[in-house]
């Protein structure tokens, strides 16, 4: 059997046979995502069962980071929530099984909208169920009461947009090799307009249409990608929904959103606003924070390819094109931080 990088095969197919119900025979391993963010792979047996197994990427990382644990920690909690989540199989946290600690959940069938092209096979009015879906889901969400699915504790529940950006300005100083006076600029328009934030609450930290599975009839079948999810200010996610349907910040590349039937970013606003208690009235300072945040993301993977240490996926042409994103990211968030007042 060919081998998977990443994969034990002959440990994990002892470790699922507890598990699920006894095998009969062995298992196939195929690589769905993965690079420098979490390994994801699907896993399928010879009678058409279907799971999922998550881990962190080869070699070397922190010891916070790609926190299997912690990732299925949540998922678990979300279980009976309103939230749609993978049934969870089982954690694995002893490196010696497969080695780097793991865990599993139930395949959940469906569509992930990851483009343009994916997203033109789907009718227009099922587009449109995806998106109010995906809003809907979104309040829930952040409406989920901490206390009762046993996260209030997964994440400090004051200071969010303050620590976020200390966060991001630290790893952008720390990732770029040129001079971008601008992305620090708005560090400080930021700065000094953050927002009272308005309660404590779940917030996935990537919260997108192909982080997503969707049903055929539009609707968010499970919600995936957990690896940023902590507590904090909501709104947050909300704006990061603004952002990445803008095609202004997506470096030219329409998102799939963008297509028709697909609510407008305003839209977007009015429906979270039908849905959610909140105040939006400061919710352009959130967006202005991710077109900055995606801007300090985006210039680490610009210092990566342009350091040659993307391996076959170094693509020069990409040099350049992420590196005037972070420009155009940059300015998109001067525009709208400056156009706010600042907190007295």
């Amino acid at each position: 059997m060919e081998e998977t990088a990443g994969i034990d095969h002959d440990s994990l197919v002892r470790w699922f046979d507890g598990r699920v119900g006894g095998l009969d025979g062995g298992l196939d391993f195929n690589l769905i995502t993965g690079g420098r963010s979490n390994l994801t792979f699907t896993v399928s047996d010879g009678q058409g069962r279907c799971w999922v197994l998550r881990r962190p990427p080869m070699g070397h990382v922190l010891a916070t980071a790609h926190d299997m644990a912690r990732e299925h920690r949540i998922i678990s909690a979300l279980a009976d929530s309103g939230v749609p989540v993978p049934a969870i199989v089982g954690l694995c946290e002893d490196d010696e099984v497969n080695g780097a600690p793991f865990y599993v959940m139930d395949f959940v069938p469906g569509l992930v909208v990851r483009d343009v092209a994916i997203a033109e096979g789907v009718p227009v009015e099922v587009r449109g169920r995806m998106g109010e879906s995906l809003v809907e889901v979104l309040a829930r969400l952040h409406d989920v009461d901490l206390d009762a699915v046993g996260l209030s504790d997964l994440g400090r529940h004051d200071g969010y947009i303050e620590r976020q950006l200390k966060r991001w300005r630290t790893q952008f100083v720390d990732a770029t090799t040129r001079d971008l006076p601008r992305v620090l600029e708005v560090h400080d328009l930021l700065a000094a307009r953050v927002p009272a934030q308005q309660g404590v609450g779940i917030v996935h930290g990537d919260y997108r249409l192909d982080n997503c599975m969707m049903s055929p009839d539009g609707e968010v079948a499970a919600v995936l990608d957990w690896e940023l999810c902590t507590l904090g200010d909501v709104l947050a996610d909300v704006a990061g929904m603004v952002a990445y349907g803008d095609t202004r910040a997506t470096g030219g590349t329409p998102p799939p959103t963008s297509l028709e039937g697909f609510p407008s970013t305003d839209a977007v606003r009015e429906m979270y606003a039908r849905h959610s208690t909140r105040d939006l009235a400061h919710l352009d300072f959130y967006v202005a924070f991710a077109y900055w945040r995606i801007a300090c993301i985006v210039e680490g993977v610009y210092t990566r390819y342009s350091a040659g240490v993307m391996g076959d996926q170094g693509d020069p042409r990409l040099v350049e094109v992420f590196g005037q994103r972070v420009w155009d990211l940059a300015d998109l968030a001067y525009e709208t931080v400056s156009r706010l007042p600042k907190v007295l």
